[in-house]
């Protein structure tokens, strides 16, 4: 099993400790205390912050070295069965995600865009936007990267490869295409970030889904109509693992006329939408983030409430409605500005 890319040199010469001091979930008195604690991390030693955790990937976007301190720290509380959900749940969780064997072949033509798991999603896949692409999907094809919400990186090193391969053998193998287009930010981590981190290859070429859509609107430009509204966006965990790509999507609401609001959390500084410590029976705190989130995002006068992550919109997506704001997916929103 090979190792976390880490290197303990590059870590031990941080000043900042960045990791640690720019959490929003757990507190320090400073610098020389947190730097205690990733030592501790960093030697396989119990610390706090391996069970006070939330394990929303924010690590790895504050880390300036990208020494993937997030990765890091799930091995630990593994190898330390320091679980941030009950076992049972876990294992419940385990085998519901569980590939099943059930995959045939699929003649397919690019664009490829992976779904996931999430088969309710395929009917996105639509219109001019997504003209000719062939909507993958299923457990075989998971991208199995939620174990990082549940200290099971021995699951992602067992599951990913396997995923990879059903990606290549029963669609991409004998296509016309080598590239993946990647619905939800947590595949494109998983084949980028995570792939890399593990040290597991990737033989297809990942598109993030904010890339694909934001090319598509260049092509179909002569049909926007600017939709001039205000929108308050939910950014992801998993977009913690390509902070660029956020980047890109301000560029695609630029190009339809949506206004995305200043909110005090968003991009770096964003918050879980209180479902995963949910998962992990942390209930008091779930509703603190739901609720932070929705005041936050009344503040600011928007008409839309938009989501990239499925998880997010399942957890905020009532909620927001009631409050007033539509809760909309990012290619829904984009394929309402190309009038379809």
């Amino acid at each position: 099993m090979k190792p976390i890319k880490f290197d303990p040199d590059v870590c031990a010469g941080c000043g900042t400790i960045d990791c640690l001091m720019k959490c929003q979930y757990i507190s320090f008195a400073d610098v020389a205390e947190a730097r205690v604690e990733k030592l501790k991390i960093n030697e396989c030693r119990d610390s706090r912050v391996l069970h006070e955790c939330l394990t929303c990937y924010s690590c790895q976007e504050y880390c300036p070295y990208d020494n993937n301190p997030f990765y890091l720290l799930v091995e630990r509380q593994e190898e330390l069965g320091i679980l941030p959900a009950p076992k049972p749940i876990v294992e419940e969780q385990l085998r519901m995600m569980a590939p099943r064997g059930r995959i045939t072949k699929q003649p397919v033509s690019g664009p490829v865009v992976d779904m996931c798991a999430f088969p309710m999603l395929v009917g996105c896949v639509r219109g001019k936007l997504f003209e000719g692409a062939t909507p993958i999907v299923g457990t075989d094809i998971f991208c199995n990267i939620m174990w990082l919400h549940f200290a099971k990186n021995s699951t992602i090193r067992e599951r990913v490869p396997q995923m990879i391969d059903n990606i290549m053998h029963y669609y991409l193998k004998d296509s016309d295409t080598n590239e993946l287009v990647c619905f939800h930010d947590e595949c494109y981590g998983t084949y980028t970030s995570v792939a890399d981190a593990y040290g597991i290859k990737v033989p297809f070429t990942p598109i993030h889904q904010f890339d694909f859509i934001n090319q598509r609107l260049d092509v179909l430009k002569d049909r926007i109509k600017p939709l001039n509204v205000k929108i308050a966006y939910q950014r992801p965990c998993s977009n913690r693992l390509s902070p660029q790509t956020d980047r890109v999507l301000d560029e695609i609401f630029e190009k339809i006329g949506a206004e995305r609001v200043p909110r005090k959390y968003d991009r770096e500084n964003a918050l879980c939408c209180g479902g995963v410590p949910r998962a992990h029976q942390r209930d008091e705190l779930a509703d603190e983030l739901v609720e932070k989130n929705i005041n936050d995002m009344l503040k600011t006068g928007a008409a839309y409430c938009v989501f990239n992550c499925p998880f997010c919109m399942a957890t905020l997506g009532q909620e927001v409605a009631e409050k007033g704001l539509m809760p909309i997916l990012v290619s829904d929103l984009v394929q309402s500005a190309l009038g379809e």
